[in-house]
């Protein structure tokens, strides 16, 4: 018998077995180029292989020098290299099943099943090639004794693998999940055979035992059955005695749920409650639904920031410990060319406003202390469309975005910067909103409302048909653009509007 007829005796599998080793071998080469994946378990395959072929001719060498195949060297030789081959096949098998064909048709069994079906046919490749070599009765007829041992030894990594097959089984917690656990909070990376892992916001990982998983206190965050995923957060806040609560909820339930908040659902909708009574300030809470558990903090911030301005817009400050002692000297010379400057700067703001281009220095600086700062975070509503509001607007930083809805389509109309003014109508006819106004930027703005102007416009009623002059011109002037209309419409459209707007004006302030 020559030396290579040996070989495929030892092999025994004959003239099939370079044939065999072939395919294999194209088959890893083929897995490698299109699994990248999954390189590291291929490359151990061809390893294993390579070795069951070295055992394989370390075989036929004992025999070419003598030894019968009776010999224990030569059988546990053998034994050695059908396992090596076995267990080369097992994985590469694994990764065509599991990777080339199960996942273009988007079924992928759960990571520990794949794992403890690959150590299933270990098993079987083991005692089938065993079964070979040695004569398994007297194995099986220990074998009560062997489990005994095997189970005592084993008894963590099975209570693991008990633990990951109930996990995956029962679907209690599942790959993409946000748990809770010891304090420690992270999203469900990986549940394998014998460890889950879990991904912090902190880029941390933490691998925790599958039978310590299942014998803690697990919270799945954010999960209810027939419900979106969405978890509810808790940001607080402390307003002082002196506001009423009720308002203090309005204002800042009223800056939530105007324009949406990314990561923040809809349903339900941001809320305010007052917590507590605390020595000198109220404890109130902004609950709402976080839609992404990965951005709570940055999510947490926006809404901090939204309490923050909407109360200052309100003239609600944050509450300061009743222990707390400002005290300023301040001379009333230094205190009263404050003022003075403060009251030009307003009225200075004021002047470049068409509608009250008609008043005189004097009125203008009677008007400008009853002036209110009101600013608006980036992204809030300033003014939505079809609210009733008694106030006009005059930008002093940042810009603003009008925007007007029809039939469900929001559209752009004009772009505001420092100096322009919105709300005219309202202040002056009681007029509902026409579009919204939203904050391009942070935006500070002077507030002036009805009952500012009135006394003013009872000294001079005059003053109401100037207005209204110019009232009717900035409307005959957006519907020529939107309606492409010529000099004369537009004029004779102007005659219109000022008759009407001149008598809404006198109902609204009451004017004889």
């Amino acid at each position: 018998m020559t030396l290579w007829q040996q070989i495929l005796s030892v092999t025994e599998m004959g003239r099939a077995y370079p044939w065999v080793v072939l395919a294999f071998v194209l088959v890893a080469i083929l897995l490698l180029a299109t699994k990248p994946e999954e390189r590291l378990r291929i490359r151990t395959a061809l390893l294993l292989f390579a070795l069951s072929i070295v055992a394989f001719l370390a075989a036929t060498a004992l025999l070419s020098y003598g030894l019968p195949q009776t010999n224990i060297a030569f059988k546990w030789t053998r034994w050695a290299a059908r396992i090596f081959q076995g267990f080369a096949i097992v994985n590469v098998v694994a990764v065509v099943i599991f990777d080339a064909l199960l996942e273009p048709l988007r079924l992928k069994p759960p990571r520990i099943m794949r794992d403890l079906l690959r150590a299933l046919a270990y098993v079987v490749v083991a005692i089938m090639s065993l079964s070979k070599e040695v004569d398994l009765t007297g194995i099986i007829a220990t074998s009560a004794v062997l489990t005994a041992v095997i189970g005592l030894s084993f008894q963590d990594t099975l209570g693991n693998m008990m633990g990951g097959m109930a996990l995956q089984m029962e679907r209690a917690i599942s790959i993409g999940d946000w748990i809770r656990i010891d304090n420690q909070e992270g999203m469900v990376k990986e549940i394998r055979w014998r460890h889950t892992s879990i991904e912090t916001r902190n880029w941390d990982t933490i691998v925790i035992p599958n039978s310590a998983l299942m014998k803690s206190h697990v919270i799945v965050l954010g999960r209810r059955a027939g419900q979106p995923r969405q978890h509810r957060q808790w940001v607080y806040f402390n307003v002082d005695f002196r506001y009423s609560p009720a308002e203090v909820i309005d204002i800042v339930q009223t800056a939530l749920c105007a324009e949406p908040i990314a990561n923040v659902a809809t349903t339900p909708p941001p809320n305010c409650v007052l917590m507590d009574f605390k020595e000198s300030y109220c404890s109130y809470a902004v609950r709402y639904w976080l839609t992404d558990m990965a951005v709570d903090d940055p999510t947490n911030s926006v809404v901090r920031t939204r309490i923050y301005f909407a109360l200052r817009r309100a003239n609600i400050p944050l509450s300061i410990p009743a222990q707390a002692l400002f005290v300023t000297e301040e001379e009333q010379e230094r205190a009263e060319r404050k003022r003075t400057q403060e009251t030009q700067k307003r009225a200075d703001a004021l002047k470049h406003v068409e509608l009250f281009q008609s008043l005189t220095d004097e009125e203008l600086r009677e008007l400008a202390p009853r002036l209110r700062m009101a600013p608006f975070v980036r992204g809030e509503v300033m003014t939505k469309q079809g609210a009733e509001a008694h106030w006009l607007y005059i930008i002093t930083r940042g810009d603003a975005e009008v925007r007007f809805t029809l039939d469900g389509k929001s559209e752009h109309v004009a772009t505001l910067h420092p100096g322009d003014f919105f709300g005219e109508r309202g202040m002056m006819t009681g007029e509902r909103r026409s579009a919204d106004v939203i904050a391009l930027t942070d935006v500070e703005c002077y507030r002036v409302d009805k009952d500012s102007f009135q006394e003013i416009l009872r000294k001079r009623p005059e003053l109401a048909e100037d207005i209204s002059q110019v009232l009717a011109r900035r409307r005959a002037e957006l519907e020529a653009a939107r309606e492409d209309l010529s000099e004369e419409a537009k004029r004779a459209r102007m005659r219109d509007h000022q008759g009407d707007l001149l008598q809404r004006i006198r109902n609204f302030f009451a004017l004889k």
